[in-house]
């Protein structure tokens, strides 16, 4: 049986009406004939007897429920991402197959929610990292000790991954190498061979680090990982770098580009001998004498801070670059300077003393103006009756104006070659190494580290390392769509979309998914992603046991 709706025509009105037909057989063939007519019915019974006679089960609203709602749709387009780019290859050599999954786990659970071994088990409840991972979604605990087990089978196969990484993104090599320095400090005193005290870019001098060495090409992705002792200087870890991108990556034919600190003389002749190319920046000491070597027609202060010179002095060749916005900044941090040091000093030399100390005070005084990095711009001493005396050194500060919003870079790549505009986007894109420790630090909270053990220091760097290879990657594919925005942001919003199990008097019925907003539609397809929306994949229903 089943329900037909028939339209039929009296006086210009159409009338609707609902039968329940019967099929059945005769000697002439096939007939139907009308069992009942339930147009009276409300539409809701019709749907139901409809349904009914089509075989098709039914339950009351109220009987209907969600037995679960599991955040999917981030780690869906991390796990595509993961297997497109095969990088389940990088973990065929862990025996385990449970320490490979948690290891996978650790790197999805970096970009999603950064957290320490021990929160990964909170962060992950209520989402599908473990099915995803192919974990069992129900048992998986993600316990602390078993993720240590899990990282510590990186130790001895890092450069082998390291390498596949490398093939993976740069099938035919890399042209430009950006590398620059960050440190890590530590909660408590770290190991002994790695833990030292040295200048801290995250301005906690009272803790000991360790240093974190980045190379990447020219759109951020990351190239080679170190973790370096803490009290290395800037300047001795370049050499160590570009032999090991010579032998693990057979890079030599790449311009590296540096920042001032590794920039010294003897890395530089180094790097001339060896014949490798390079783009550094200088120092303002070194920018201040080849300004005064050049020709006196030349003056500084006129000029234009958008035009870049190109300088060659003793067969060396340097770009002079700058900005506006870099002059404006220069000179109000001087100007800030000079006046917090003025009123420091006027407070100094106004304490009242009954016998001064001329050598206390004059070091008093020097302290106070090295504290705010404004001992240059002072001439100042200790009168004969006691008073401290201080004067701005004008000619300083003028020779200084002079140079405001400018640098200076060095390179080897000759004019003919590269042009200075191009050396100084050879330069601007150390931003992305900037990014790439932004994202190491901050996305993928590193620091602070609590471990006391060298290989636990760098497994967990490492595993930061590749989460941030994986994202820069996939930020690759999306700015050639003209999708610009942070991946990691990106991917937690679409954390909203979810997968539930839908039920019937306590009975699973169905996966759906949560509907997506509208907003994040748009997005998705400009991203090419919607197809890991249509419907729940077969992966997120079922929890398999490893």
């Amino acid at each position: 049986m089943f329900v037909q709706q028939t339209r039929s025509k009296r006086k210009n009105k159409t009338y609707i009406s609902y039968l329940v037909r019967e099929s059945f057989r005769t000697p002439e063939g096939p007939r139907s004939r009308t069992v009942c007519n339930i147009t009276s019915l409300p539409s809701a019974v019709r749907t139901l007897v409809a349904k009914a006679l089509a075989g098709k089960p039914t339950v009351a609203v109220e009987e209907i429920g969600q037995s679960s709602a599991l955040d999917y749709g981030g780690i869906a387009v991390l796990k595509e991402a993961w297997e497109r780019f095969g990088l389940d290859r990088l973990f065929e050599t862990v025996p385990s197959a449970r320490h490979r999954a948690l290891l996978r786990a650790m790197i999805l659970g970096r970009v999603l929610f950064p957290s320490s071994k021990r929160g990964l088990s909170e962060e992950a409840r209520g989402t599908l990292l473990a099915v995803a991972c192919g974990l069992s979604q129900a048992d998986e605990t993600f316990d602390e000790e078993d993720l240590y087990e899990a990282m510590d089978q990186m130790t001895g196969r890092w450069v082998s991954m390291e390498k596949q990484l490398y093939q993976t993104a740069f099938p035919e090599g890399v042209r430009l190498v950006l590398y620059d320095l960050t440190s890590v400090y530590f909660e408590g005193k770290g190991p002994k061979p790695m833990a030292r005290y040295g200048y801290s870019r995250d301005h906690r001098s009272d803790r000991k680090q360790v240093l974190l060495a980045v190379a990447t090409d020219g759109d951020g992705v990351p190239i080679h990982l170190e973790v370096l002792r803490g009290n290395r200087g800037d300047t001795t870890t370049l050499l160590g770098l570009l032999t090991t991108l010579r032998r693990r990556f057979g890079i030599t034919e790449a311009v590296f580009v540096f920042d001032g600190g590794m920039s010294s003389r003897i890395n530089l002749e180094q790097m001339e001998a060896e014949q490798l190319k390079y783009v550094t920046r200088l120092s303002s000491a070194s920018l201040a004498a080849l300004v005064s070597e050049l020709p006196s027609g030349i003056q500084p202060s006129l000029w234009d801070r958008t035009t870049l010179m190109d300088v060659v002095h003793e067969g060396k060749r340097y770009v002079i670059a700058g900005g506006v916005f870099r002059k404006h900044r220069d000179e109000e941090r001087r100007q800030t300077r000079i006046a917090k040091a003025q009123a420091a000093l006027a407070k100094l030399a106004n304490v009242p003393r009954k016998r001064p100390n001329i050598q206390k005070l004059v070091s008093a005084a020097g302290r106070l103006l090295e504290r705010l990095s404004a001992h240059k711009y002072f001439e100042y001493g200790v009168e004969d009756n006691g008073v401290l005396y201080y004067r701005i050194k004008e000619e300083t500060v003028r020779e200084e104006a002079a140079l405001d919003g400018l640098y200076l870079l060095r390179t080897n790549l000759v004019s003919e070659q590269v042009d200075e505009k191009k050396i100084l986007g050879h330069y601007k894109n150390l931003m992305a190494v900037e990014n790439a420790f932004c994202q190491l630090k901050s996305y993928m909270e590193v620091r602070p580290i609590y471990h006391y053990r060298p290989d636990r220091v760098r497994n967990p760097v490492r595993i930061c390392f590749i989460a941030y290879w994986l994202t820069a990657r996939i930020g690759q594919a999306w700015r050639s769509v003209g999708e610009h925005g942070e991946v990691p942001n990106l991917l937690r919003q679409l954390q909203v979309i979810r997968v539930g199990m839908l039920t019937a008097k306590g009975c699973p019925l169905k996966a759906v998914m949560t509907q997506v907003p509208k907003e994040i539609n748009v997005v998705l397809k400009k991203l090419k992603l919607l197809h890991l929306f249509s419907e729940p994949p077969i992966w997120a229903t079922c929890s398999p046991t490893t």
